[in-house]
């Protein structure tokens, strides 16, 4: 939740915690300098498109600067996260395509996305949605499968993914 254009704090890392998230301190530095979605966004469109069928972690994906929707879904959420934000995911589900997950945060009361893919239209939303359905139908238009069929058909509630913290394996 940001408040007054300035992050608020929760639960969870914030600076100069020790929290490492399982990141080296490059790592961290790296998801520290990254302050704001938008620059959390210009990163990941930065990054090159991986098309292959690979399940890289988030430190080979910010290592090589590399990976898709799938591989790339934690590490821009811990990047809210050391920021302040919480690390929130949504799934945007599809049929006979696939599912696209984004990292969604709040500000001044809206909700936003950011999100890596391939397609330009299926990328960072602003904070502008008043409930996370407007945000979801935010896509629908962009959300289509290579025979044209607009595939979009629900969402997830949001994933708070600190609830996972603590746990390996």
């Amino acid at each position: 939740m940001v408040l007054k254009g300035k992050r608020a704090a929760k639960k969870g890392a914030r600076r100069g915690e020790a929290e490492s998230f399982g990141l080296s301190a490059a790592d961290l530095r790296t998801l520290r300098a990254l302050k704001t979605p938008k620059l959390i966004q210009r990163f990941l469109d930065a990054m090159t498109y991986q098309y292959a069928d690979t399940a890289g972690s988030p430190q080979r994906t910010l290592r090589e600067r590399k990976g898709h929707c799938l591989e790339v879904r934690w590490w821009p959420r811990a990047a809210l996260r050391v920021n302040g934000y919480p690390p929130l995911l949504m799934d945007l589900e599809a049929v006979h395509d696939d599912d696209h997950v984004l990292a969604i945060y709040r500000e001044n009361g809206l909700w936003g996305s950011v999100a890596k893919s391939n397609f330009a239209g299926l990328r960072s939303r602003k904070p502008v949605y008043r409930t996370l359905r407007e945000l979801a139908m935010s896509y629908f238009e962009h959300y289509y499968n290579l025979r044209g069929e607009h595939t979009l058909r629900a969402y997830s509630m949001p994933v708070n993914l600190a609830r996972l913290d603590g746990r390996t394996g």
